[in-house]
């Protein structure tokens, strides 16, 4: 049996590498540590399919130093000190130290983590842990503070091309074959940003032909493969992030029946409960947002639950709070507020606080009139005065504006009532 082709074209350089040009460009932090041959510990963190573990390797055959791998689902405590006792032994005086990789460095326990700090502090490994989750949530703070988190993306349609024409051109097996491709739309909006999604649909269009056909690639024929192999695009799991995807836009397209079926697809696929949950949360805060505060509540309670009870019960509080998402009334003018502040925060830079807003804690800063003429809002009527709060040069800025549903328009009237020259 051949070789599948993500195997066979997983890159040996960095200029065989595809994408991350961020991170492995000229001017790219990884580069730069390969070429001084100084490597420090980091984390990458990423979708599935963009070359996390394939830069770590790259990264051991670059610096010719050994390379130990270990998995975050089958490894313990004593695999982790294994691996580091073994590296501690192979490693010479003024060699660079071994690159230890951890694949899905989240799910490490925070026993396991322990373990491996001493090790990361003293150089004994440097270590590349590679991560789809968020690694501030999932990494422990005196390991994430030992090293960089370095942000991969993506690949890009320009990026997949480039691999597209690599496979067909300099693969060993497919070079051989005649390939005519008249349509590439549906290989790449099906790829995703995903190398290995595009190289696997292009094993399986190929599989499709016999060894003496013309192998043609349309969207139609993509299409048509893919349906008949729901699964063959998917051999390392990647379908999670597709049902995630479709999980959270039927609450936000308020589909309680849609929701219900993909967190199904989930709980069957024994899929991580936490991770819902803070999918959920998130969902929350930015999808319903204030036109239900009550929803984030729910979906703090429910992560809370999940993590106390695990499988198979979690599954109920996440049904619970799956169907008051999709059915409550949504907004997205917090989340639209914050995209819009940070913004104007980087158009603007750090423009100074108004004095009056400033604290005045030592004698010299209120010679200085800092908090002079500030106006305490609770000595005043109703709880409220009309004064600056923006830097100067930003006042009478709008940021927020409320959104059309019952709870936003409560706090539209009262500000409305409050601010004369406004209207949210």
């Amino acid at each position: 049996m051949a070789t599948p082709l993500a195997e066979r074209l997983r890159p040996l350089t960095l200029d065989q590498y595809v994408g991350q040009e961020h991170l492995i460009g000229p001017n790219g932090v990884i580069r730069r540590m390969i070429d001084n041959k100084s490597l420090s510990s980091f984390i990458l963190w990423g979708p599935p399919g963009v070359g996390k573990t394939t830069l770590a390797n790259i990264c051991a055959r670059a610096l010719e130093v050994p390379f130990y791998t270990l998995s975050a689902v089958s490894s313990g405590v004593k695999e982790v000190r294994d691996v580091i006792d073994k590296a501690a032994k192979n490693r010479f005086f003024n060699s660079a130290a071994p690159i230890l990789f951890i694949d899905e460095i989240h799910r490490f326990s925070k026993s396991q983590q322990d373990s491996l700090l001493a090790a990361v502090e003293q150089g004994t490994v440097t270590l590349i842990g590679a991560t789809t989750e968020n690694p501030s949530f999932e990494v422990i703070r005196p390991l994430l503070s030992r090293c960089q988190v370095y942000v991969l993306k993506s690949l890009t349609k320009d990026d997949l091309r480039k691999l597209f024409d690599r496979a067909i051109k300099e693969d060993t097996i497919l070079s051989k074959r005649h390939i005519e491709v008249k349509e590439m739309d549906a290989i790449l909006d099906y790829s995703g940003g995903d190398a290995r999604k595009l190289l696997n649909i292009i094993d399986l269009v190929v599989s499709s032909y016999a060894e003496d056909e013309t192998v043609v690639f349309t969207n139609d024929i993509v299409s048509r493969e893919l349906q008949t192999n729901p699964q063959a695009y998917d051999k390392g799991g990647e379908m999670h992030y597709d049902i995630i995807s479709a999980f959270i836009k039927s609450i936000r397209g308020s589909d309680p029946d849609a929701a219900l079926y993909w967190l199904a697809r989930m709980v069957e696929g024994g899929e991580d409960p936490k991770f819902i949950a803070r999918r959920l949360v998130i969902s929350a805060a930015e999808d319903i947002g204030l036109a239900n505060p009550n929803a984030l509540l729910l979906a703090n309670a429910a992560f809370d639950a999940v993590s106390k009870i695990g499988w198979p019960e979690g599954r109920i509080p996440l049904a619970e709070c799956a169907v008051y998402l999709a059915s409550s009334p949504k907004s997205n003018s917090a989340y639209m507020g914050i995209g819009k502040a940070l913004e104007l925060v980087r158009q603007t830079g750090n423009q100074p606080v108004p004095l009056h807003l400033r604290n005045a804690p030592t004698d010299l800063m209120a010679k200085l009139d800092y908090g002079k003429d500030y106006k305490y809002p609770h000595d005043f009527e109703g709880h409220f005065v009309e004064q600056q709060y923006l830097p100067d040069s930003l006042k009478g800025t709008r940021i927020w504006e409320s959104q059309d549903n019952v709870s936003e328009a409560r706090l539209k009237t009262y500000l409305n009532s409050k601010w004369k020259d406004r209207n949210y």
